[in-house]
């Protein structure tokens, strides 16, 4: 198996795409650190190692990188897939407090697993490692009413530019994997009507989450020296392309 004993650590790893990279990361060998907010999602997820972390709580952040370092002693992969979609809306009706929940779980919350799992990356021996952050077909072009998640997954981008480019001479690789409809509770609307941006509402297709999983799984499993640096997996139908 491609994993071979080496040491994830996937966040959001309760449902959706991070328990599906998870659980094909864990299928191919790989020891897994499944972090999350809910432990009882986490723990449904077989032969990984829970620890309930909140990405948007810096203490909770550290503790989690600082269990990984103690138990395992080094880390070669993070997916750093935590995030939340809000309650969109117009956006003079996005509220304070909808926009900094959104802003501190997707990108205050990337930055600080990236940043504890570079620090370990760089410090262990032997060094490196990769970082795959989880962007968004809304990272190239925004869905009505969504200003918050847009704005962070646009932002998420530029993380990825900075990171690659910051482990470049220490062997540390970043790439962004952009997911469009794949099938989890966040898409569950889309099959019955999403707004368009010309005002109408239009069902959407979604994918098989696994399509997302063996796409991570093969970045992971990449050797050292070949970086992803974008990538987008999305439901083939889906009105992206030409979207407005």
């Amino acid at each position: 198996m491609s994993g071979s004993g080496r040491i994830a650590v996937v966040t959001g790893a309760g449902t959706g795409i991070g328990k599906a990279g998870a659980s094909a990361l864990l299928a191919d060998g790989w020891r897994v650190v499944l972090a999350g907010r809910d432990k009882a999602k986490l723990a449904a997820v077989d032969g990984g190692t829970a620890v309930v972390a909140d990405v948007r709580d810096p203490a909770s952040v550290a503790a989690l990188f600082d269990r990984v370092e103690a138990e395992f002693g080094r880390l070669d992969l993070l997916f750093n897939n935590a995030g939340v979609f809000g309650r969109g809306g117009p956006v003079d009706q996005v509220s304070d407090e909808d926009w900094d929940d959104v802003v501190a779980t997707n990108l205050s919350g990337a930055f600080r697993c990236a940043r504890a799992a570079f620090a370990m990356m760089r410090r262990q021996t032997p060094r490196g490692g990769r970082i795959i952050n989880n962007g968004s077909v809304s990272a190239h072009v925004p869905r009505p009413y969504a200003v918050a998640y847009t704005a962070t997954k646009h932002a998420i981008t530029g993380l990825t530019k900075a990171l690659a480019l910051e482990g470049r001479s220490i062997g540390i690789t970043c790439g962004q994997i952009d997911i469009g409809n794949a099938a989890t509770a966040m898409t569950d609307p889309m099959p019955r009507g999403m707004p368009q941006a010309d005002g109408s509402i239009a069902p959407e297709p979604v994918m098989d989450v696994a399509a997302v999983a063996a796409t991570v799984l093969h970045i992971a499993n990449l050797p050292a020296d070949v970086n992803v640096p974008f990538v987008t997996v999305m439901a083939s139908g889906m009105p992206l392309l030409g979207r407005g």
